[in-house]
């Protein structure tokens, strides 16, 4: 390695990516005139958007090439290459890179595909090889497998799209893993009039990945939201720090994330595994830290909208003012289904709008405008002023759409008079249409006449993100759950059971022994090894009791009758030995069972289920739900990021319906609540202790009751 290698590869991540997006020149590589190749598109793009450096074209076979000189060494160059655009097949790429490097290259982008995306063998070979070239050289690499980049501040631009793009900076900064998605993202945003100043699409990620460019894009000044569309995670420990940074800056990552985890699911035995894909385990761990997952590409297109052009909302109390009583009924419904509310009026406020009604129009809210007020222009603005100034409302929406010609004079002075009086109040206002419509260039021109004002399209797409955004904010909000001290007996028995030989699932004795420790205690019993020690447990427990197989290799006891209940009779617990002996011995390869546990027979509670689970690409999730044989089919359970506190606990708890029963529903009793809380504590310390040796939890079901509550049944999988 040369001492220019050696220096470029000890850059950090922002200084890598700062050169890739500010280059001094651009070499094509792969420079060809055939029809179809993409050079000479991102050679016209270079050159219509005015890149300030010299753009060099380079092919080892050609000497001029669109009327310029073409280059067939990099050390033929009048000056060391600085940006590698790379179109050349991919088994020519790494040497390419090599050769690139040592002449002075700081960055390249490999549009070629080919490498890591692929099954076959030589093309993950591939792959590998140009992972050892980044590592080697120190290359700020984007791609491959991708469509290349634009810094609007620097006039780079290096896609091969031949449509007249927007091209300015902006408050928007796209990072995608797709380039097909990015350019259609790109041009919705500019459709509403929102500029992406910068935008990577990375592909592949072999080099940087999205976590470094959203690194990168926290520390850029005009940058007020970042846009991810994600489809997988490849930096999990970055990518959390980036979102954390994000946060502190006080800049949104709105993101679309791709599909769910089906090897989360096959990979963990415990119910978690099975519940918690990786959406769920996404918002749970990346919403904490400072995701906004959006649902759907309209939905990232309204959300953006909202924060670029409203101030942060202080809560999530809507107030809504219409020109007709269909719409009033459109943006309640919306609202409904996003979980929001509009409170009543304050009385000072009703007071002072009721005269300017007409005879027997009600002030409420939302306010049907067009038959409740009788003053016209003037009027309307008046409750306008009053919904704003209300302390008791964090928003205002209103029904409107952008003009799209000149003649439209009412319209235009409402928006421009709002716009004026939110920009006073300091408080969100935005306009809603009651459908999806397109913009023109003169709705375009007065839209950006508006900075404060968010004008959103159709009332579900613009509720949702409004819930998305103030939901979002509300999470920012919350302290940040510090570490848990270290349980030593916790972590003791733990490295005991990873210590002693055996299968990955641990059995329920061990299970309850580690959850124990960590105060989620189980009922009395007895591991027994014959019928007659059965049968002599039961009676130093006392009836009725429980008997449930012991075995490993049976997670799930109760799916093949080695569960039996209510017994009641030594009798009873030696016919219930043979019986389950009996239904393990038809199991295909009959699998060895430790002995029968002998259980207290536990009743007169609420049936919950805890768990926790290692997701592929998040790392650890906590699951809190209604338990019991039910759990996969009922589903309902929330997840949540370790560590708690007893604030992020109650909230688990209170966003699963079964949460309500625990309150106490319909005049019943209220059950252990504190105690539940400090069971899920408990839980996430046992996370957190174990860190990379927990592969799952699944205490269900655990019964809670009106005073304390019970691990029926436990199962811990580790990782050996």
């Amino acid at each position: 390695m040369n001492d220019k290698a050696g220096a470029l590869k000890h850059r950090s991540k922002i200084e890598k990516i700062d050169s890739l997006l500010n280059p001094r020149n651009v070499v094509i590589a792969g420079a060809s005139d055939k029809p179809g190749n993409w050079s000479p598109r991102v050679w016209r793009n270079l050159k219509r958007y005015n890149f300030p450096g010299t753009i060099y074209p380079y092919n080892p076979t050609r000497d001029e090439i669109w009327d310029t000189r073409c280059y067939r060494r990099f050390t033929d160059l009048p000056e060391p290459p600085d940006h590698v655009l790379v179109l050349v097949p991919a088994h020519h790429v790494p040497g390419l890179l090599r050769e690139a490097a040592a002449a002075g290259a700081r960055s390249a982008t490999v549009i070629t595909s080919g490498f890591g995306e692929s099954t076959e063998p030589e093309r993950k070979a591939l792959g590998e090889e140009l992972m050892r070239v980044v590592e080697e050289t120190g290359l700020a690499l984007s791609g491959p497998n991708c469509l290349g980049n634009f810094n609007a501040s620097a006039s780079f631009f290096t896609l091969p799209d031949d449509r007249m793009q927007q091209f300015v900076p902006g408050p928007a900064a796209i990072v995608a893993q797709s380039g097909g998605i990015v350019l259609a993202i790109k041009r919705a945003l500019e459709e509403r009039g929102i500029a992406a100043g910068m935008l990577v699409t990375s592909g592949n990620e072999t080099g940087l990945t999205a976590a470094d460019y959203i690194a990168y894009y926290v520390q850029q000044p005009s940058v007020k939201v970042i846009v991810a569309y994600l489809e997988a995670i490849h930096e999990p420990e970055a990518f959390m720090a980036a979102l954390r940074s994000a946060r502190a800056a006080g800049k949104p990552v709105v993101i679309f994330k791709l599909g769910a985890s089906d090897e989360g699911r096959a990979a963990a035995a415990a119910h978690t595994g099975a519940l918690a894909g990786s959406v769920e385990a996404f918002d749970a761990v990346a919403g904490a830290a400072g995701a906004l997952r959006v649902k759907t590409m309209d939905d990232m297109v309204e959300t953006v909208e909202f924060i670029v052009h409203a101030p942060k909302p202080k809560g999530n109390r809507l107030a809504g003012i219409t020109y007709s009583g269909g719409m009033r009924g459109l943006i309640v419904d919306a609202a409904s289904a996003s979980g929001l509310k509009y409170p009543p009026l304050s009385e000072k406020s009703r007071l002072s709008l009721q005269p300017l009604m007409q005879p027997g129009a009600v002030v409420n809210n939302p306010l049907d405008g067009g038959f409740g007020a009788a003053g016209g222009l003037d009027v309307f603005l008046k409750c306008v002023e009053t919904y704003l100034n209300d302390p008791g409302f964090d928003m205002l929406l209103l029904q409107e759409e952008l003009p799209r010609e000149a003649g439209t004079r009412r319209t235009e002075q409402v928006l421009r008079q709002v716009n004026e009086m939110a920009g006073k109040a300091g408080k969100p206002a935005a306009f809603i249409s009651i459908l999806s419509y397109g913009l023109n260039d003169y709705g375009l021109e007065v839209r950006a006449e508006l900075p404060n004002l968010a004008i959103m399209q159709e009332p579900d797409r613009a509720l949702r993100a409004i819930r998305n955004v103030t939901d979002y904010y509300a999470r920012m909000q919350a302290p940040i759950v510090p570490p848990p001290a270290p349980n030593v007996d916790g972590k003791r028995i733990l490295a005991e059971l990873l210590a002693t030989p055996g299968p990955a699932t641990l059995d329920e004795v061990a299970s309850k022994r580690l959850l124990a420790a960590y105060g989620i205690n189980g009922p009395r019993e007895v591991l027994a090894r014959s019928e007659n020690e059965a049968a002599d447990a039961a009676d130093s427990i006392g009836y009725p009791v429980v008997a449930k197989v012991m075995s490993a290799a049976i997670p799930h006891k109760s799916d093949i009758g080695g569960v039996l209940l209510n017994l009641k009779s030594a009798d009873d617990v030696r016919a219930a030995w043979r019986k389950i002996n009996a239904a393990v011995a038809a199991l295909p390869g009959k699998p060895a069972i430790d002995g029968i546990l002998i259980a207290e027979m536990a009743s007169g509670g609420l049936e919950l289920v805890l768990g926790a689970a290692r997701d592929p690409e998040m790392g650890p999730v906590l699951m809190f739900g209604a338990g019991g044989v039910g759990i996969e089919l009922m589903k309902d359970v929330a997840f949540a990021a370790p560590p708690l506190d007893e604030r992020t606990a109650a909230d688990l708890i209170a966003r699963t319906k079964v949460g309500a029963l625990v309150k106490g529903y319909r005049g019943k009793a209220p059950l252990d609540h504190a105690m539940l809380v400090q069971a899920l504590i408990g839980l996430a310390s046992l996370v957190h202790d174990a860190g990379d040796a927990l592969e799952s939890v699944d205490v269900n079901p655990f019964l809670l009751r009106e005073s304390g509550g019970v691990a029926l049944d436990g199962l811990v999988v580790v990782k050996r």
